[in-house]
């Protein structure tokens, strides 16, 4: 447990916060019934704390052991410069105020005090049963904790407990029988607070009981409804360059213009969000008070709409095609290692190569899609850790019109299997389809050396050890590399299977392969065995079974 919240703490919890967020993004959409049931605020919160975590690694990576202040401001920054949609807005105002409080010494009672005050500042009409009533209760709860730990445990069971009496009091929320969505993400985010000072994974038993009682989240799923009358037409937001001075008139036309207004930001740079039915003068009066620019409209009808067809619905692409695409389908595979990137070049995809110290966000993959150019795209993830990313990316390219379907295979080896049954002649559901039960028919398992001592599913690991990871799991514990891909090896085929594909790593042994392939012959003859030089980092070796 941390006695002092330090700069890689807070790179910690905002890992941990996009872990949580991810997880939870499509519940949170399905909560999303005000301002507007529009469907996104979980993933506009997603895409408000990547542009946060993306800042912070910026500043690890130009310096070692950054300040306090200065890995919190970066946070703050990132965040106000990706914030998407009115809670993204807010949460962004609520981490500067976070990182104000923490560059003048404060700790974090005074950290979470000051962001909720933020917070309401930003909002030109405050309203009770939202983020705000969720921030306000974890900030008052926060100063009753005792050292960083409890202040952080006592903020999360505030919020949770605030979290679920916001149907009392937002009439539309008892209506649709939920809770607040942006309330319920900022849940999410001190959850994943609590793990990072507690010094927990994200994934562990502690972060998956931070649910919102089952009733609760259930009575909302697959409630989608068009703004009410009178409601205006279009969300509006942009970045702004100004002065400070600019912003009381500023505020003052948008107020005028229409409602939901949110300004959140300082020092020149700020975040704006409006629902109004003029989206053209909303943006006039930026153009006005300064240089606005990343401007984002968006037709609250349609959106609802979009997000009527994915509630509810079995998972797959929607039938719009990008008017700016060229005809065909591609397939796009998400790899690290050339020799894997080859591999999958060689069987139709583009490739999307990874860092295997930092995967790829979702503005990445949007852009990925983009140079496909495409009107159908399947994308091979490759990696259960860029789920959520995928799936907000998919969401903005939905938006665009362009067909996709997200493959979450796990391994590379899921990958390749999917590929080699590709077929662009077929339909586009039916090579999904196909793809799809290939990959999900392709047992996988990779070995990994341990850095630090663990507990594992199959006992206490130290650094150094070789592990065995079999669909995921740890199960077998070894010294040697060679041995510890032998067990692995007569596990996986023991279960069945008519072809091992063997994906070795940088760093493999030279005669790894050799001994691999000669053992598998010997003990199931009746089994082929192929071997391919991948070359990523992470793993040694990637086995595949079908």
């Amino acid at each position: 447990m941390l006695d002092t919240l330090d700069a890689p703490a807070v790179r910690t919890w905002c890992r941990f916060a996009l872990a949580a967020l991810g997880q939870a993004r499509e519940e949170i959409d399905a909560l999303n019934v005000y301002p507007v049931p529009d469907g996104d605020t979980g993933t506009n919160l997603y895409l408000t704390v990547e542009s946060a975590a993306e800042a912070l690694d910026a500043v690890f990576a130009a310096e070692q052991d950054p300040p306090l202040a200065t890995a919190a401001t970066a946070a703050a920054r990132g965040a106000l410069i990706g914030a998407r949609g009115n809670s993204g807005v807010i949460l962004a105002q609520w981490l500067r105020g976070l990182a104000e409080a923490l560059s003048d010494g404060g700790g974090l009672s005074e950290a979470l005090g000051n962001g909720a005050r933020s917070a309401y500042l930003a909002v030109a009409e405050p309203v009770e049963g939202t983020l705000l009533t969720v921030a306000a209760a974890a900030a008052d709860a926060a100063k009753r904790g005792d050292g960083l730990t409890g202040q952080a445990q006592e903020a999360y069971r505030a919020a949770r407990q605030a979290l679920l009496l916001t149907p009392g009091q937002l009439s539309v929320l008892a209506e649709a029988g939920v809770v607040d969505a942006g309330g319920r993400g900022l849940v999410a985010v001190l959850g994943a607070l609590v793990d990072a000072v507690a010094g927990q994974h994200p994934m562990g038993p502690v972060a998956l009981r931070r649910e919102v009682d089952p009733v609760v989240v259930d009575a909302c799923v697959g409630h989608e409804r068009p703004p009410g009358p009178g409601h205006p037409a279009f969300e509006v937001i942009y970045l702004l360059e100004a002065e400070d001075d600019q912003l009381p008139l500023l505020r003052q036309k948008l107020a005028q213009l229409g409602d939901s207004l949110v300004i959140g930001g300082g020092d020149g740079l700020w975040n704006v969000h409006v629902h109004v039915d003029d989206a053209g003068a909303a943006v006039e009066a930026g153009v006005e008070a300064g240089r606005p620019y990343r401007i984002r409209i968006t037709h609250f009808a349609e959106a609802a709409a979009r997000a009527g067809e994915r509630v509810g619905a079995p998972p797959g692409p929607p039938w719009g095609w990008g008017r700016d695409a060229s005809h065909g389908r591609a397939v796009l595979s998400v790899v690290s290692g050339s020799g894997l990137a080859q591999l999958c070049e060689q069987a139709g995809s583009v490739v999307l190569s990874a860092d295997p110290d930092r995967p790829p966000a979702s503005v990445e993959l949007v852009a990925a899609v983009h140079r496909c150019a495409a009107r159908e795209v399947v994308l091979l993830l490759n990696d259960p850790e860029l789920r959520a990313a995928a799936g907000a990316a998919a969401d903005q390219l939905r938006e665009e019109g362009v067909r996709i379907a997200v493959l979450p295979t796990r391994s590379p080896v899921q990958g390749l299997a999917a590929l080699a049954v590709h077929d662009a002649g077929r339909r586009f559901d039916e090579d999904v389809v196909a793809m799809t039960s290939a990959a999900g028919a392709t047992r996988y398992a990779e070995l990994a050396v341990a850095e630090g001592e663990s507990w594992t599913m199959a006992g206490v690991c130290q650094a150094g050890d070789v592990l065995g990871l079999i669909d995921g799991d740890v199960a077998v514990i070894g010294r040697d590399l060679t041995e510890t891909a032998l067990t692995v090896l007569d596990r996986m085929i023991a279960a069945g299977g008519e072809l091992v594909t063997l994906v070795l790593g940088e760093d493999a042994p030279a005669e790894l392969a050799d001994r691999l392939i000669a053992h598998a012959r010997r003990t199931r003859p009746e089994v082929d065995t192929v071997a391919y030089q991948g070359g990523q980092e992470a793993a040694p070796l990637l086995i595949g079974v079908e």
